[in-house]
């Protein structure tokens, strides 16, 4: 039997069945796509297809020695790179460790598999390690790469490398998906998590686990409070202590987006259908050059956390909400 834990997610079998169907790989892939929809386990899966001594049907059999091995944690001929604490870079020190690896005989006499995510996270001279290594392939040696964000690396390693991307399924296969895996959660609920996650339903599954739902209400009411003049901005940023930074700034991204859907006629409603009073009234009142000034700005410093910038946490928020509530001022 197929070894289901590392079955690729059901959207991306049509890549999946095109990828397996041939015995010889590129010795280099990028899997890229957005955060959530299913990269890693992906390229876990295709390591277990790759390392597996009797695959069936495109899948590892879950039954072989190596199989065995890797369900155990303790594949000898499989090593993961990511970094050493989650949100941190990927340092020289471990591409060095993963160029050591490739030198190495296969110790069960088959394949090597390296997994390197997110690629992203490798630090300048990391990533020119890697290309050394990128360009000096050995035999029966594959290195999986996972990335959300495939523009921040090196364009001479994306050169090297076979790009995958790997997609977002369609709203109604991401809910039915939603609905098996969160049965104790209405389709409004399920659906809330998706637009949160936009779309990816990997990320939905981790947002409902940090309970992104009751985080994002406390946003909505204080953002609520602050256009009443009821909390001041440092209030709001004391009050946020283990609110992750980025979904803050994604939260204000689709409310933006929704702004300017508003502002030029591109839609009635927002489609953010917490903020269903306060976005259609600020698009009444607010100035177009003041709304993209403001998307600027919200860009830029996305950008600055996504690339892990150690930003001030209460200086970030109160710059944000100070902003936003001057949309309203600026005519």
């Amino acid at each position: 039997m197929a070894d289901q834990a590392v079955s690729p997610c059901p959207w991306h079998l049509p890549v999946w069945d095109a990828l397996t169907a041939g015995s010889r790989h590129a010795h280099a892939f990028l899997f890229a796509g957005l955060p959530g929809v299913g990269k890693r386990l992906f390229a876990e899966a295709f390591a277990a297809h790759l390392l597996c001594l009797q695959p069936q049907s495109g899948r590892a059999c879950g039954q072989c020695r190596s199989c065995h091995l890797r369900q155990a944690g303790s594949h000898p001929d499989r090593l993961v790179v990511e970094p050493e604490e989650q949100g941190k870079a990927i340092r020289i020190d471990a591409i060095r460790q993963l160029g050591d690896f490739m030198g190495q005989t296969a110790q069960q006499g088959g394949r090597k598999v390296i997994i390197l995510h997110p690629a992203e996270a490798m630090n300048l001279n990391a990533a020119n390690a890697l290309l050394k290594s990128l360009e000096e392939p050995t035999s029966d040696t594959y290195l999986l790469l996972v990335s959300d964000q495939p523009s921040r690396l090196l364009p001479t390693i994306r050169s090297r490398c076979r790009v995958q991307p790997l997609v977002t399924p369609g709203h109604a296969e991401a809910m039915a998906w939603l609905q098996h895996s969160l049965p104790d959660l209405d389709a409004e609920q399920h659906g809330a998590l998706l637009l949160m996650a936009g779309g990816a339903p990997l990320r939905a599954i981790a947002l409902h686990e940090m309970d992104a739902a009751s985080l994002r209400q406390q946003v909505v009411e204080g953002v609520k409070a602050l256009l009443k003049n009821q909390q001041s901005a440092s209030q709001l940023a004391e009050r946020w202590p283990n609110l992750p930074l980025e979904l803050l700034a994604d939260w204000f991204c689709d409310w933006t987006l929704d702004l300017l859907r508003l502002k030029t006629g591109a839609m009635e409603a927002p489609v953010n259908t917490d903020m269903d009073k306060v976005l259609p009234y600020m698009a009444r009142h607010l100035q177009l050059p003041a709304l993209l000034n403001w998307q600027s700005w919200l860009l830029q410093h996305r950008g600055m956390l996504l690339g892990k910038a150690n930003l001030n946490r209460v200086l970030f928020i109160e710059t944000l909400l100070i902003q936003w509530k001057q949309l309203l001022e600026r005519r």
